[in-house]
Formats: structure tokens, C-alpha cells, sequence
């Protein structure tokens, strides 16, 4: 079956993880969530989304309150114009599923927004999917493995010295670490890295 999500070069910053889960499915790139206003008070992660606006450009995509309002001014304000596109979802009302009772101002956010009409939002503003890049010989998360960043006695310590090596925040999950070297690096490069952090030690 071909995949029918919209391919992306660029990130996509979505305010928290259940967005991230609802835009899965609908584009493929890498999502980074930002944790709501955390944005506004972390160093790491606003250092980090400069990295990948530089590197990949970013789409932003919040809820159409308030606060998903706040949060997109405040990223327009940490990244230069030419990297930033605005994807807006429209005023729809009601509660999201896992939810109790409405948001505040009783609209859905990005979690609640159906596949048409996330489509539709990315269509509207002149995002389309980019052709697949496959990557030949992909890093994987056996390479990691292997190169002492996870899962063995002294890979925390010679994790956070690898993100700090590329300006990742040190809190970024497994996935999302992979997810990025993927999309940023070829295999040789990365080794190239890990070769670097030997030669450090």
C-alpha cells in the first residue's frame, strides 16, 4: 500500500506529544514537540530549534487558541523569516477524546483535527510533499547500540558528550534522536562523529 502522508524536508514543531501522535499520520518528517510554554524558559530546545531552522527549516503547527498564538509569536521571534512557515488549523469547537471537558476557549487543538483537515491546512499554505529521499545503508538504533550510546554500562555519559558534540537537548528520546541523525547525517558521517568522540576520550 503507498503511504499517502506528506512527505517533509522540513520539522514540523507541534506543542505537545499527543499532536505529534495525530500528525504521525499525516506527514513524514520529523516532529519535535515543545512541551506547551517550556519553550519559552528552555535554553537547550530554543537553541536546538534555531539548529534545525538553519538546517531543515521549520513548520509550525499549534492550536488556534490563545496560547498556541503565544507560542508561534514567540518562535517567529527566535528564527529568522526565510525559515519558518505557518501552518494554521481552523476554529473548530468541541473536546478532544481524552479529555474530560473542553480546552478553555472550547476549541480543538491539533490533537482533535481530522486527516482532511490537517491536509488541508499543510494545502493552504503552499505545503506540498517533497520527493522521498532513501537514504542508502540508514543509521539504525542497533548503531547506536553498538557505538555505546544507549543500552550499555557508560552510554549516559557518552550520550550527553555525542548531543553535546551536535547541540541536541540532552531530554530527546531514542526515537527522536534517530529520527534526526537519519534526516541529517549518512552513515559514514555519523560514524565519522562517534569516530570524533573516541578520539575526545
Amino acid at each position: 500500500m503507498a503511504d499517502s502522508r506528506i512527505h517533509l524536508k522540513q520539522v514540523v514543531i507541534v506543542e505537545g506529544r499527543y499532536d505529534k501522535i495525530r500528525l504521525e499520520s499525516v506527514v513524514d518528517a520529523l516532529i519535535l514537540p515543545v512541551g506547551g510554554f517550556k519553550v519559552f524558559t528552555d535554553k537547550e530546545l530554543r537553541a536546538f530549534i534555531r539548529k534545525l531552522a538553519a538546517s531543515h527549516g521549520i513548520i509550525v503547527l499549534t492550536d488556534s487558541d490563545a496560547a498556541g498564538f503565544k507560542i508561534r509569536a514567540y518562535l517567529r521571534g527566535i528564527v529568522p523569516p526565510g525559515q519558518i512557515t505557518d501552518v494554521y488549523i481552523p476554529d473548530i469547537f468541541g473536546r478532544e477524546k481524552r479529555k474530560s471537558a473542553p480546552s478553555k476557549e472550547g476549541k480543538l487543538g491539533v490533537e482533535g483535527m481530522s486527516s482532511d483537515i490537517l491536509r488541508e491546512a499543510f494545502r493552504r499554505a503552499g505545503i506540498e510533499s517533497t520527493e522521498r529521499e532513501e537514504r542508502q545503508n540508514p543509521i539504525t538504533k542497533l548503531d547506536l547500540f553498538e557505538d555505546g550510546l544507549y543500552g550499555t554500562e557508560n552510554s549516559k555519559a557518552r550520550r550527553e558528550m555525542f548531543y553535546k558534540k551536535l547541540g541536541l537537548p540532552a531530554r530527546l528520546g531514542t526515537n527522536a534522536v534517530l529520527a534526526l541523525l537519519q534526516s541529517m547525517f549518512t552513515r559514514d558521517e555519523y560514524k565519522e562523529i562517534v569516530r570524533g568522540l573516541d578520539d575526545e576520550g
